[in-house]
């Protein structure tokens, strides 16, 4: 039975679920409960950690509405980037240490995700954020903490790893730790709404990768591909509705729990070298992490073909391809979604390409990916969508 048969939904398209002990609620109308929510797991004065974009479109109210109609203190913490730092979450505790907060929010993108579990680390065990990457080096409780994803993209809001790059190196950490996964993610379909196209673009071919690599990464299991596989029967169909039609609400529902139950695939497996290739592109280029990925993700999925293509093809449920079918699929939702198609669009010229690759290779995802690679497959990779 997929994880989506195990879900029982209500007459309303409204439901709550235990999924890998978070507790999702998932349905329109959903950021209504926040308060509520943030009441059972002691919460009386919160920090709402988002950005300025979030804020400008007005569910920071909504949010804030929701939280003191109960009772709670609420301060807004809005000091970020794209790419949270070391120094967003040196700000965000101490703005959590000023205002005394005993419970975390998140409302936003992946940025105000792992802005709010770097957070939790530091005001919660102290040190920097260096002393937390890897995994499990936390040893004292963590505040509870409340996930509000507004896109369909990153799946941080099921992941107990905060992605935090150090603002003097640009090296982005994966700091993870059981006691960092949110307690409660909020899936609210009507905060996907205000999202730009490019935002959604970028987002679900974000989403649509982390289904396809923790498919067949190497750590993959039972249950990481049950995710994984829902998440792209979701994703796949739906991405195309809403690049359309971005008011397609049923889409954005589905675009939503896609992307969630995608990062729960990768919680209980990884990625792999498409994701290695993307993260020194957007560490050294600019170029959007979704952007990256979908431009690296077809030449990392021919190399892995002669050894994952049954998988790639069970995946989209198609008759035996080697994967040629997932691969075309792919890049055929990369034009539609109107992101680069080569480096070259993106300002990357050949002579970054022995960096990239350097860089590329020594990404912790590499290690994962379901064949072996180093810098001179990294290199080729970059040379193929040169």
């Amino acid at each position: 039975m997929t994880v989506l048969a195990s879900i029982g939904q209500a007459a309303d398209g409204r439901w709550d679920a235990l999924i890998d002990g978070i507790a999702v609620s998932f349905g329109e109308g959903g950021l209504d409960q926040l308060g509520t929510l943030c009441t059972r797991y002691g919460g009386k004065r919160s920090l709402l950690v988002t950005d300025p974009g979030v804020r400008g479109a007005g569910h920071i109210r909504a949010a804030t509405r929701a939280l003191t109609e109960t009772g709670v203190a609420v301060d807004v913490f809005d000091r970020l980037a794209t790419n949270p730092t070391t120094e967003h979450v040196r700000d965000g505790v101490e703005a959590a240490k000023r205002h005394e907060a005993d419970c975390l929010i998140a409302v936003g993108g992946g940025s105000a995700m792992d802005c709010a579990k770097g957070i939790n680390f530091i005001i919660s065990n102290g040190g920097e954020m260096r002393d937390y990457w890897g995994s499990g080096m936390a040893t004292q409780p963590m505040l509870p903490s409340i996930g509000v994803p507004t896109t369909a993209g990153t799946g941080s809001d099921a992941q107990s790893y905060a992605l935090i790059s150090e603002a003097e190196t640009g090296i982005k950490m994966a700091c993870g730790d059981p006691k960092a996964a949110f307690r409660c993610v909020i899936l609210d379909p009507l905060l996907t709404g205000s999202a730009p196209r490019d935002v959604i673009a970028t987002a679900g071919m974000d989403a649509l990768s982390h289904a396809i690599e923790s498919y067949v990464c190497t750590r993959r299991n039972e249950r990481s591909q049950q995710y994984a596989f829902d998440a792209f029967s979701l994703i796949d169909p739906a991405l195309l509705r809403v690049l359309e039609d971005p008011d397609d609400r049923v889409a954005r529902s589905a675009m939503l729990l896609g992307a969630f139950l995608a990062g729960a695939a990768i919680e209980r497996s990884m990625l792999g070298a498409a994701h290695s290739c993307a993260n020194p592109l957007t560490a050294t280029h600019g170029i959007v992490h979704g952007a990256a990925v979908s431009l690296m993700m077809p030449a990392v999925m021919r190399f892995n073909s002669a050894t994952v293509g049954h998988l790639y093809d069970r995946l989209q449920r198609c008759e035996p391809s080697g994967g040629a079918s997932l691969v075309a699929r792919v890049e055929e939702r990369r034009r539609l979604a109107g992101l680069p198609e080569t480096l070259g669009a993106c300002g990357v010229k050949d002579p970054d390409l022995d960096s990239l690759a350097q860089q590329a290779a020594a990404q912790w995802t590499a290690a994962f990916n379901p064949v072996p690679v180093a810098e001179p497959e990294m290199r080729l990779f970059y040379e193929q969508v040169a």
